[in-house]
């Protein structure tokens, strides 16, 4: 038995864009456990979609190359999630192109799954990038203040941050923006705060077509599209992460944007439809 999965990536353009999604491997998601909401239509939405209490989870980055610059979009979790994780260099390479030719890596926020890979051992992992992220995560998630006054376990959200974000900083390769900014020609990043202080997603334009990279808005899309107003233990304020759930929702629907999701099935791009009743779907691209 091989028990080795084929490399992990998936190419396509928006306009001029080239954008690659780059898979870091799955892990299994406690679903029964960790999404806060209806209990039982959570249950009857695992049911249905033939899944059970432990949902397999993809943890997908994407790679755009602008024809000026080379941006990844999250970072994976490197080794910080155990073996099933950590593939995203791997699958860089193997999609041609290396990490030293990373111009910058964007941020949707500092979550282990999303910050673990910036670092391969010791060392960073993309050596000439510069790291983009709000500055409302910056503060939150590197603040030793907040990780000594956060539950026990939660600290190891504020470790994992300190850990691959501090050697960038050492270096001088952080910036930080505030909110909506362009950030390079074609890409641009739109707050949507809720799961973190300063969870963002970016938008990627050429030549009339849009890709939204969406970051945590959904977790478990078998559940939350057609219960939106289910939300997940990591937010950092679920109230504020189930407006930005509908607010989302109803805008990619309306407007027919691509979207790409960090948790939805690799490689994770599909269009949302607006069923009419307070419910949507999520329409894989592949």
């Amino acid at each position: 038995m091989i028990k080795s999965d084929s490399p992990g990536f998936f190419r396509l353009m928006v306009g001029d864009c080239e954008v690659t999604v780059l898979s870091d491997g799955k892990n299994l998601l406690a679903a029964t456990k960790l999404l806060q909401g209806d209990t039982a239509r959570i249950a009857d939405a695992l049911k249905s979609n033939f899944l059970g209490e432990q949902v397999e989870t993809s943890h997908n980055s994407f790679l755009v190359n602008t024809g000026d610059k080379l941006v990844l979009v999250d970072a994976g979790a490197g080794t910080l999630l155990g073996p099933h994780t950590g593939k995203l260099l791997g699958n860089l390479v193997a999609a041609g192109y290396r990490p030293e030719q990373v111009d910058e890596v964007y941020l949707t926020h500092m979550h282990t799954d999303h910050i673990g890979g910036l670092m391969s051992g010791n060392q960073r992992a993309f050596p000439n990038a510069v790291v983009r992220a709000d500055t409302r995560d910056v503060d939150y998630w590197l603040s030793e203040e907040n990780m000594r006054a956060a539950p026990a376990a939660a600290k190891r959200f504020f470790e994992a941050a300190i850990a691959s974000l501090s050697p960038y900083m050492t270096a001088g390769k952080i910036k930080t923006f505030e909110g909506g900014a362009d950030l390079i020609p074609g890409i641009r990043a739109q707050p949507a705060y809720g799961h973190t202080p300063g969870h963002t997603m970016y938008e990627v334009e050429s030549k009339g077509e849009k890709l939204l990279l969406w970051g945590d808005i959904v977790h478990v899309a078998a559940v939350q599209f057609v219960d939106p107003a289910v939300t997940i233990g990591y937010d950092v304020d679920s109230a504020e992460a189930e407006q930005e759930h509908w607010r989302v929702f109803d805008d990619a629907a309306k407007d027919r944007y691509l979207i790409g999701g960090a948790h939805l099935p690799f490689p994770g791009l599909g269009h949302v439809r607006n069923n009419g009743d307070k419910t949507y779907t999520f329409v894989s691209l592949s």
